[in-house]
This record gives structure tokens, sequence and C-alpha cells, in this order.
């Protein structure tokens, strides 16, 4: 140890020497040797203003309404990233962010600005993969601006901003890179696929970016980072990182849910009242429906039934949105809400036809 502290000194003295040599205090001008060689220059970098719509421009706008989560719970511990929605202290972040606690951890939440505070749930929902905390005895925060995820091009510039492995505060830019995508990343305890219809992007989102906002070059929160693709190469005790395929949160989807989850309430969802899965492949020649969502079972009672769908047939459209598989029929119809009309467009003997109906709710089953 006493080597490694001398070596390590020597080294700083000899550094420290070696640049006054080659720049000397006080000196902003490259410096000439009789044979006529020159040495770099040390210079003062210039103070500008960002411009606008730049990355630099919308970091300093969000980075005081971001947050870092980390959570402790029973059997194990975890950390994420939320988006400061009141003055007072209400975080919108992942579910899968603060499940960890279970019903006896602790969570605590630190600002940018260095200071930290305990919190508490108000309200989780499995099935869009969100949740909102309450921050407590704070004030005076800076609320997030809400944008509109509507209004996403693909190609778009955007920005994701969190807490990858635990490094708050961090700044990744990207563009979008697709809209609507389909992503299924598990299911709730009665067996519900927490599905949505996502925005792709390149921006590096890793571990702890989940509940961290991805925000388009306005600043304004346009989706909640939550989920990433891997190679699957990765070990038990190596979490695997961006490879460029990052998933957002569509925030339109999530705001109607996220004022249940503030007034203490239930959470609730659009349904058919049926299950699916993809088309399945079929023997035979001839035109046949390869892309779908294939009805398996029909809720009695539920719009699906009193419209006449029934098992076998194949949905293909849900208004103007093609219908791919289960996965997109599921996060398709999560993009609404209880009560909105649409009209499916369907498969059935080999006949397309379509349905115009009102979505129920899942109100009466679910305890989300």
């Amino acid at each position: 140890m006493a080597a490694s502290l001398l070596v390590g000194g020597a080294a700083g003295v000899g550094g420290a020497a070696a640049w006054n040599e080659w720049h000397p205090a006080g000196s902003d001008s490259a410096t000439a040797s009789p044979s006529g060689r020159t040495t770099s220059q040390v210079v003062d970098t210039p103070a500008t203003e960002a411009a606008d719509h730049s990355v630099e421009q919308v970091a300093a706008k969000v980075l005081p309404s971001v947050v870092k989560i980390e959570v402790t719970g029973p059997q194990e511990a975890g950390s994420g990233s939320g988006i400061i929605l009141s003055s007072d202290g209400q975080i919108l972040t992942n579910n899968h962010v603060v499940e960890l606690a279970g019903d006896s951890g602790k969570i605590s939440v630190s600002f940018n600005d260095g200071t930290s505070a305990a919190a508490k749930v108000l309200g989780t929902d499995p099935l869009t993969d969100t949740a909102v905390i309450q921050a407590e005895g704070v004030s005076d925060l800076t609320p997030a601006t809400i944008g509109k995820s509507a209004d996403l091009k693909v190609g778009e510039g955007v920005v994701a901003i969190g807490s990858p492995f635990g490094l708050e505060s961090t700044v990744t830019s990207g563009i979008v890179s697709a809209l609507n995508r389909p992503v299924d990343v598990g299911s709730d305890g009665q067996g519900n696929s927490t599905t949505y219809p996502a925005v792709q992007t390149d921006a590096a989102i890793n571990p702890g970016n989940s509940g961290g906002p991805l925000v388009d070059l306005d600043g304004n929160v346009v989706g909640i980072n939550s989920s990433i693709r891997t190679t699957g190469t990765s070990s038990a005790s190596e979490e695997s990182g961006s490879i460029g395929l990052g998933f957002a949160i569509p925030i339109d989807e999530v705001l109607p849910i996220v004022d249940q989850m503030v007034k203490g309430e239930t959470p609730t969802h659009a349904r058919l009242g049926i299950s699916v899965s993809d088309v399945a492949a079929k023997a035979g020649s001839g035109a046949e429906v390869t892309q779908g969502a294939e009805i398996q079972d029909v809720s009695a009672g539920s719009t699906a039934a009193n419209a006449g769908l029934a098992k076998g047939d194949v949905i293909t459209k849900v208004d103007d949105t093609l219908i791919t598989g289960s996965d997109s029929l599921v996060a398709t119809i999560r993009s609404y809400r209880p009560g909105d009309k649409v009209t499916v467009t369907y498969d059935h003997d080999g006949s397309t036809k379509t349905a115009e109906l009102t979505l129920d709710s899942d109100a009466a089953s679910s305890n989300s």
C-alpha cells in the first residue's frame, strides 16, 4: 500500500510538472522553442446560450423534474427513475420499479438538487406498468411539462433522462424509431398481460432508466421509459445494457390511469371481452388470413358477443390500426378507454366483416 501511494504521488507530481513545462502558467498562447516546435495552447471556452430545441436546452428544462427512486424490499432492492407531477411531490414511475417494496419495504427519492425524501405508494397499475408515489415533506418542486405522444413522428428527435445503473441525472438522445410497437413485458396476478403500444427509440435506455421521461425537443414528456430489448446473452448476475432498442409507454395512453391513481381509485381499462392468440398456421392451399388475432373465447354478455364475434374469427383491424397478432390487439385496445366506440374488422369463415361496438370496462374484475 505504501509503495502504491508513493508511486501515485510521484506520478501526480510528475504530471503536474510536465503540464507546467508544456503550458506556462497564465499563458493562453502557444509557445515555441528555438527549434521552432510549438505546443498546445490553453483557452477559455466561451459561455454560449443553448440553441433552441437542442439537447442541452432540453436537459436544462427537464432535469429538475426527474428523480432517482431507490427501493428496498423484504427480499431485494433496486432503483429506477421518476417524473415529478406536482410541486408537492406526486411522482410518476413504473409499477415494476416500486413493486419491489411490497407491503413492508421502503422507497426513497433523490432530487436533482441533491436533496432526498421518503416516499409512499399512492397507486399502481400492473396492466400499464405505471405507478404514482408521493414524496413526503417536500414543496416547491418543478413539475414536468406533459406533451402529446399522438403528435410524435418517426424520425423526430427525443431525449431520455433517468438513472441508468444508479447514475442519476443521465441524459441520452436519439430518435423515434417506431410507433405503436406492441410490447409485452409480463402479466399481472390474474394472468392479464402487461402489453402497451410503445414508442420505440434508439436513445440509450438501460436498467435504472425505468420510470424516467422520454421527452420531445421542446422538453415535453411524451413517454415513460419502461423496457429494452436485449441480446439475451447476459448472465443471471449481469444486467444487459442498451443495444439501441428502447421502449417507452406513450403518455397519452396512461394519463387517465394516472388521474385515477392520484384520486385513490382503482384503474380501469377498455376490453372487448375475448381471449385471443396469434393466427395458427394452417395446412392447405388457397388464400388464408396469416396475420391478426384469432379469437379463442368470447365472454357471455360482452360487447364482442353482442356484436356477433365468435370463436375462430380473426380480428385484422381496429379502426385504422392493423392488427398483426394477439399482442397487437391487446396493445391497441389498451390505447382506448372504456366506453369508446370502435370499428372492428375481422375475418369470419373467409369473409371480411366489420362490427361497430362500445368497449367494455374491466372495473368489475380489476383489483390492481
